[in-house]
């Protein structure tokens, strides 16, 4: 008896979760730079203590766990939570 082979098809992914609200934060400046097959691309910087000073966090997804872990008190808009 032959046993015909079938392809086998690649194991799918879980999708991907969905990303968290990022908190409004009153001194993180987000610009867009450039567009890239329509879509725009933004950069991240934090402009915390004294706003004259830009730190640059990266894109979106860069600056997102930094943004995320920041303690610093007052920073965080009250409409965030």
């Amino acid at each position: 008896m032959a046993i015909l082979e079938q392809p086998v098809a690649p194991a799918s992914l879980p999708p991907a979760a969905p990303p968290t609200h990022l908190r409004r934060c009153t001194f993180r400046r987000i610009s867009a730079v450039e567009l890239r097959r329509s879509l725009p691309l933004y950069e991240v910087a934090c402009l915390f203590p004294d706003y004259r000073q830009p730190l640059p966090l990266g894109d979106l997804e860069t600056a997102r766990p930094i943004c995320e872990s920041c303690t610093a008190q007052g920073v965080f808009r009250p409409d965030s939570d």
